[in-house]
């Protein structure tokens, strides 16, 4: 090359790097002019055309240096091109023009359509511009190629595991997205790399799509020989979890005892009898199995309890952490189940502050420091910790706290734990989302989640979950707050970094301070209030459920775990008596040990099976509030009590029969009927709930004077006074507040 000719390109480079394509462009122009036989400028020229919008000029002026030569110099022409527009393509996303490098990609993908890394970066380009559709990972050709490739050969592995992670983030509902990841299975050469990216998209899809976190666990599953047994365990939990979601349960609990099969350590027992347990449970049914497989875990975590190892690593404890979800639906032993859960939550919190040592103990000296240097406070920061607020019971009842808070006395942050993808939109998520303070849409990392509580230095934080989900424990067994609350989702979760359970006068009786490990704080009337809900158009009707116009229609809405088969024969004793009487009932699996649980109860007490209605789930909430009107009178489960499905029946003013019984759980509509002035249905034995069950089956006008009271009740009740719950709820936080201050004064 002539020096005039280098001087010129020398320059052009200069202003290239500068952003000045323009400047550059005619520097190349007289460098051609002043040596038309060097091809590279030819190259670099239409890069600067093609950086500039002149995308037919950049082509033109390639090709007609192409157009001369024999073959071999034009196909080593190409690759001198090809070499030169990935580099500037690579230069342009790392200064983050992603519009330049995709279009600089495009004429890549032109010259050489069977460049696989190319055209997998021009997917992660078309996430980071938002204009991804999933129709590219075909009209690109990618997984095509993907098929095709020779496994491990040409594909770059972190680029697609890059690419596989992206799609999997913005679009984990599209079909094409599944085909994306089977395709690429033939080319994971690090299975344990690959595993975490299928497991964490499948958690934050699972919540809206259990079916599709399946689908995608069981693709990965076809690399499951290549797992270690940790790893085995990690994908065959999730997926018998995701399949009991979906209500599939014979999978579930197959792939349950699955686990419990390949389970060595006790720890790994213990969880592998949980799953067996959320599955039993869930579909109903198999009553004697649940009983005899309830008394192995009982007598399992009790030796695990006794050897109370402090070894345990995150996973293991943070399987441990949900084991005794079950003992309040199988039986009302508060006390025992109380101790046996404190135990629990007590070996798990010893194993986090081993392996969390440095973050609790800096929470710890922080939360000294603020406090030693605290200045009185115009507002309290309140932090409520959840993976339910939207469309989820919590989420219905925990609203107008949010809405009726006092913003001059309290700044409201929301961590929404382990931020999930939805299939269809949430606007009550969204509405969480508008009216907190903060808004943050948490990771599945305990540490990240736990260090933005304790940066924000949030003064209460209230956990809405308990032991629904690992996560949350966890996260409040670090004390990222300074004082912490359990209230609304579930009973206590016995972590001792936990300082108050809130209840009220009726939801625990006295002896319960006995047995809990947080301090009760109990409200003066009722635990949760809502000024009501919203009721759509009712979709249910006699005819088409071919019962007759005369007919007493009994009604029971609650999902499997609650069917406890002694209750269930209740009120089949109850339909026994009550002759021309019918049963609804909403909320079990669909499978044939659902039905066939009730129909043979029935059967048994001599209820013909005919007389039993299984209804599906309503499209939306308010469907289902409306659908409650077919019934005229609602039998409640025990030992486990329905809580927003009472306060629905109430509020649209139907009679409840209810059992009370000692624990929290078995106690939610006992406080509720108290707090509407009803205490007709109310029973305290089996004998009085049968008999109850048949008052309001054969007397009208105890029906018509219930539902007379439960309209009156909106204008008085506690119950439905959003408004001022939430006053008593502030009251309380400040009264913890000025405790938590004065004993460390």
């Amino acid at each position: 090359m002539s020096s005039e000719s280098s001087r010129f390109q020398q320059q052009a480079q200069k202003y290239w790097l500068q952003g000045d394509y323009f400047g550059a462009a005619n520097l190349y122009e007289k460098a051609i002019e002043a040596e038309p036989e060097t091809k590279s400028l030819y190259w670099e020229l239409g890069l600067m055309l093609l950086l500039q919008g002149q995308e037919a000029e950049a082509q033109t002026t390639w090709l007609l240096a192409m157009a001369e030569g024999e073959e071999e110099e034009v196909d080593r022409a190409t690759v001198e091109l090809l070499d030169l527009l990935q580099g500037e393509a690579q230069r342009q996303e790392n200064l983050a023009q992603y519009s330049l490098a995709w279009a600089i990609r495009q004429h890549i993908r032109e010259i050489n359509p069977q460049d696989i890394n190319n055209i997998l970066n021009l997917i992660g380009l078309s996430i980071l511009l938002k204009t991804y559709t999933g129709e590219e990972l075909t009209s690109l050709g990618l997984l095509e190629l993907l098929q095709l490739e020779a496994p491990n050969d040409e594909v770059n592995f972190d680029l697609l595991m890059e690419v596989l992670n992206g799609v999997l983030e913005y679009a984990p509902f599209q079909s094409s997205s599944l085909e994306l990841v089977s395709a690429s299975v033939a080319h994971i050469s690090q299975p344990s790399v690959f595993l975490p990216i299928i497991v964490v998209a499948s958690l934050k899809i699972s919540n809206s799509s259990p079916q599709i976190a399946a689908e995608l666990l069981e693709i990965a599953r076809r690399l499951e020989s290549q797992f270690d047994l940790s790893e085995r365990l990690t994908l065959l939990h999730l997926l018998a979890s995701f399949y009991q979601n979906s209500r599939r349960y014979d999978q579930g609990i197959e792939l349950a005892k699955l686990c419990l099969s390949l389970s060595e350590e006790l720890i790994d027992i213990v969880y592998a009898n949980y799953k067996m347990l959320r599955g039993l449970m869930g579909a109903v049914g198999y009553w004697d199995e649940v009983c005899s497989v309830i008394e192995l875990h009982k007598s399992q975590l009790q030796s695990l309890i006794a050897q109370y190892p402090l070894s345990l690593d995150q996973s293991e404890i943070r399987g441990l952490l949900t084991t005794t979800y079950f003992f309040p639906y199988f039986e009302d032993r508060a006390q025992q189940n109380r101790e046996l859960q404190n135990q629990i939550a007590q070996l798990c919190q010893a194993n986090i502050e081993v392996y969390g040592k440095t973050q609790v103990e800096r929470y710890r000296q922080g939360h000294l420091l603020r406090q030693k240097t605290a200045t009185p406070k115009t507002r309290l920061k309140i932090g409520y910790l959840s993976h339910c607020l939207g469309r989820h019971s919590v989420g219905w009842l925990a609203r107008w706290l949010f809405h009726y808070h006092d913003h001059d006395r309290f700044e409201i942050n929301a961590y929404f734990v382990g931020y999930r993808k939805k299939a269809i939109e949430d606007p009550l998520e969204d509405w969480y989302m508008q009216n907190a303070d903060k808004a943050y849409k948490g990771t599945f990392s305990t540490w990240e989640m736990a260090d933005e509580i304790y940066n924000d230095e949030v003064d209460l934080l209230i956990d809405l979950d308990s032991i629904t989900l690992d996560l949350t424990p966890e996260i409040l067994a670090l004390k990222p707050a300074p004082v912490q609350v359990t209230w609304l989702g579930l009973d206590a979760s016995g972590i001792p970094a936990i300082d108050y359970f809130i209840a009220d006068p009726y939801v625990l009786p006295e002896s319960a301070e006995d047995y809990y490990s947080e301090k009760i704080w109990r409200l003066p009337q009722t635990y949760v209030a809502v000024d009501g809900f919203e009721v759509e158009i009712p979709t249910l009707r006699r005819e088409n459920l071919e019962i007759p116009a005369d007919a007493i229609i009994y009604l029971s809405s609650q999902v499997g775990y609650k069917r406890h088969p002694e209750t269930t024969r209740w009120q089949m004793k109850i339909l026994a008596q009550v002759p021309n009487s019918y049963f609804l009932l909403k909320g079990g699996s669909g499978e044939d040990s659902h039905k066939n649980f009730f129909i043979q109860l029935a059967e048994a007490e001599g209820v013909n099976g005919d007389r039993l209605r299984f209804l599906p789930q309503d499209l939306t909430e308010g469907i289902h509030r409306a659908n409650l009107s077919i019934a005229d009178v609602v039998l409640d489960t025990y030992p486990y009590n329905g809580a927003t499905t009472t306060l629905e029946t109430l509020w649209v003013g139907i009679p409840l029969v209810t059992l009370v019984g000692e624990q929290f759980a078995a106690r939610n509509s006992y406080t509720m009927m108290m707090n509407v002035g009803v205490t007709e249905g109310i029973a305290w034995s089996a004998e009085e709930y049968i008999e109850w069950g048949v008052r309001f089956g054969k007397d009208e006008a105890l029906r018509k004077d219930v539902a007379w009271k439960l309209r009156q009740s909106r204008h008085t009740s506690p119950l439905w006074n959003g408004k001022q719950f939430t006053r008593e709820m502030e009251n309380a936080y400040e009264q913890m507040w000025q405790k938590y201050l004065n004993s460390h004064s």
